[in-house]
Order: C-alpha cells, then sequence, then structure tokens
C-alpha cells in the first residue's frame, strides 16, 4: 500500500486510505493502530453497515414483511446489488468487503480505544441518490451492476496500491450517474469531513476510510471546521418525495369515475363496459406480468393480478405489497436462503434465493401494476375523445 494512502493532517489527525476488498489494507490498519496509538479510531460506517459486517445472518421473514410494509424493497435490491458489486472484487482479492473496516474496529475494542462511526446512513445515502437520478442514470446503475461483466485491464494489485487510481474510477463511475456522484461521492466526502472536525477535540484520531474518498475529504478538511459541521444536518435528511407521483397517482382514479360519470350521464353504457374491461384487464395484465418476470408463485401472481385493479384506486396501496406478502406466506424463506442472498455472489440470487425472490416481487409487481394504471388511463382517454 502507497505512502499515499496515509495522510497527516496534523499531529492529531491521521486518515489512513484502505481498500474495501484488500487483505493488504487490513493489514495496514492493524499497524496504524498499534504504532500512532490514537484516543479514537474513526471508520466509514454507519450503524447499519456495522450491523450487517458484524451481524451478518440479521435477515428473517419479520424484517421482510417490515420491508414490504414500508415499501422499501426497491432500496434494498439496489442496496444488495451495490453490496455484489463490491463482493465480486472482494472474492477476486480474497477478502471480504469491509474486513479493514471491521479490523479497526475489532483492534480498536480491544486496546480499549472508542470507536466513532462516521459515515451517513446508507439508506439515506443511497435513497438520495436514487431521487436524484432520472430514468437514464437508474437504468445504466442497475446494468452496470446486475448485467455488465466487462473486466478492466486494471490489476486488482493497481487499485489497492493507487488512490489516485481509485479516485479516477471513481470519477469514471461518475461519468455514468453524475447526480449519483454527487450523492455517493461528494456528500459523502464532505459529510466524513464533518463528523471527522465533529471529534478532534477529543483527542488523536486515526480515520479509516476509502481511499477514493482521500482527496475529497481532506480538501473539505482545509475549509473552516464551522463551515464544514454546520452542513451535516442538511446532508443527514433525507430528501422530501416529489409530490407528483403521489398527485398524478391519485388523479387516475378522479379521472377514471369522471369518465364514467360522463359516460352514465350521455347513456353510454358500453363504453362504461369497454372502460372496465380496459381497466380491469390492463392492471391484472400488466402486474401479474411483474409477478412473473421475477418468477413469483402462481398464488402470488393470481393475488397481485386481482389487486392491481382496486389498489391502483388507492395511492396509500400498492399490488406489490400483497403479492409479496403472498409470496413471503407460501415460500417463507429461512436462515440459509437469508445468508446465501446477504452472499449474494450470483445475480441470479435475485430470482432463485427466496429472500430475493420476495422483494423482486414486491418491486416488480409494483412497477407492473404502475404501467397498467397508466397506460389503462391512457387507452381510456382515447375512448372519450374518439
Amino acid at each position: 500500500m502507497s505512502v499515499n494512502n496515509i495522510i497527516e493532517v496534523d499531529e492529531r489527525l491521521r486518515i489512513v486510505g484502505t481498500a474495501h476488498v484488500s487483505s493488504e489494507s487490513v493489514e495496514l490498519v492493524r499497524n496504524q493502530i498499534e504504532e500512532w496509538g490514537p484516543d479514537i479510531v474513526a471508520v466509514e460506517l454507519c450503524p447499519s453497515r456495522m450491523a450487517s459486517l458484524t451481524e451478518p445472518e440479521s435477515l428473517d421473514s419479520e424484517d421482510l414483511l417490515k420491508i414490504i410494509k414500508e415499501g422499501r424493497a426497491a432500496m434494498i435490491l439496489l442496496q444488495s446489488a451495490l453490496a455484489a458489486q463490491q463482493r465480486r472484487m472482494g472474492i477476486s482479492s480474497g477478502e471480504k468487503p469491509g474486513a479493514e473496516l471491521l479490523a479497526a474496529v475489532n483492534v480498536a475494542e480491544e486496546s480499549g480505544i472508542p470507536v466513532e462511526m462516521i459515515d451517513r446512513d446508507v439508506v439515506i445515502t443511497l435513497r438520495r441518490a436514487w431521487r436524484k437520478m432520472g430514468i437514464r442514470e437508474k437504468w445504466r446503475i442497475m446494468n452496470a451492476l446486475l448485467w455488465d461483466e466487462d473486466d478492466d485491464d486494471v490489476s486488482m494489485d493497481e487499485i489497492l496500491g493507487d488512490s489516485d487510481l481509485l479516485s479516477s474510477m471513481m470519477e469514471e463511475a461518475r461519468e455514468v450517474a453524475p447526480r449519483a456522484g454527487e450523492v455517493l461521492i461528494d456528500e459523502r466526502d464532505t459529510f466524513l469531513a464533518g463528523r471527522i472536525q465533529q471529534i478532534r477535540g477529543k483527542g488523536k484520531v486515526l480515520a479509516v476510510i476509502g481511499a477514493g474518498h482521500l482527496s475529497g475529504v481532506v480538501h473539505n478538511l482545509g475549509e473552516p471546521a464551522m463551515e464544514t459541521t454546520s452542513r451535516l444536518a442538511a446532508l443527514a435528511e433525507e430528501p422530501p418525495k416529489s409530490v407528483w407521483p403521489t398527485v398524478l397517482m391519485a388523479a387516475i382514479p378522479v379521472f377514471l369515475l369522471g369518465a364514467v360519470g360522463w359516460m352514465a350521464y350521455n347513456g353510454e353504457m358500453d363504453e362504461i363496459e369497454q372502460t372496465a374491461k380496459t381497466w380491469l384487464l390492463l392492471n391484472a395484465l400488466l402486474a401479474g406480468l411483474g409477478v412473473l418476470i421475477a418468477r413469483g408463485h402462481p398464488l402470488s401472481i393470481l393475488v397481485g393480478a386481482v389487486a392491481s385493479p382496486i389498489t391502483s384506486l388507492n395511492p396509500t396501496l400498492a399490488a406489490g405489497w400483497f403479492a409479496g406478502y403472498t409470496q413471503l406466506k407460501v415460500a417463507s424463506p429461512n436462515g440459509k436462503d437469508a445468508q446465501d442472498f446477504l452472499k449474494l455472489d450470483e445475480v441470479s440470487l435475485f430470482w432463485k434465493n427466496r429472500v430475493g425472490r420476495v422483494l423482486m416481487v414486491t418491486a416488480l409487481g409494483n412497477l407492473g401494476s404502475m404501467a397498467g394504471a397508466w397506460l389503462a388511463g391512457g387507452a381510456i382517454l382515447g375512448l372519450l375523445i374518439s
């Protein structure tokens, strides 16, 4: 590991840049803690990521039910895909992703040194990134994570030994999704620097962060501490949900009822029948298709198809929730399913694994139902103006 990965900000702050899949980084972190003797070890972790490292088998049916109820299936799938990408790198380098961060925590605890988690909550980061991205960026991200198997000519040794190269690779990723890069890179650089500034008064701080964040964090540390820390509250907030999807989804049932009322007023009973058939057919067909693509149980497909024409009339409900709950009940995941899914060393686990399938059924069922409602609305509008 290059000496460029160790930055001495002053006699009370040292920053170690690591690669999250590197055996060499694990040893570097251990040696730095033992040799430098910090009063505090700060790690690029949040409580939920810490739990995933220390309790990797904690996902169970109750967790999945909560995910479905809270509408977080899509976020969990994105987080899993990001983790899978890093795990694939970890497998090739012989080290578990995040091992150096866990090593920092373990060595610090063995030495009686307090540990500070300085990263922003991963769910907030993902939600901020997801809501900032357009449809094209979202497609590029998922395509790169799940289906792009192209290997770069850069060796793992080169990546691990050169923080500038890691930064360059992060900038290349930013080109794929600029708005996501702003959240995943720039905002986190600022957040990490702000958290470091918050704890600097407690003694000698050894901060362990990803090497790709080194230059950004050091740059932010060069700004007045008050200015950096003042941004933390805003960066830790979840972005407000756009009201337009809710307004538009609420407008569909209003439009549908208005159309039916207009037809009834004019005595167009055949058109009312055609409207009802169009609404039922497109909603049921596309919601069921979404669950089918997720390889859901036949009963889950049926439930999603039946629920969609009803839930599409109520913006607070979603057909995928009912399909996902049914999938959870008819094909309940066990402990081994949770362990295998959390490893996620194969993309096919999103469909083959029972945990992955519950999440996919929920997400794709919701997507299909939404598409069905929009297409049905368009078809009914065409019927009105024809």
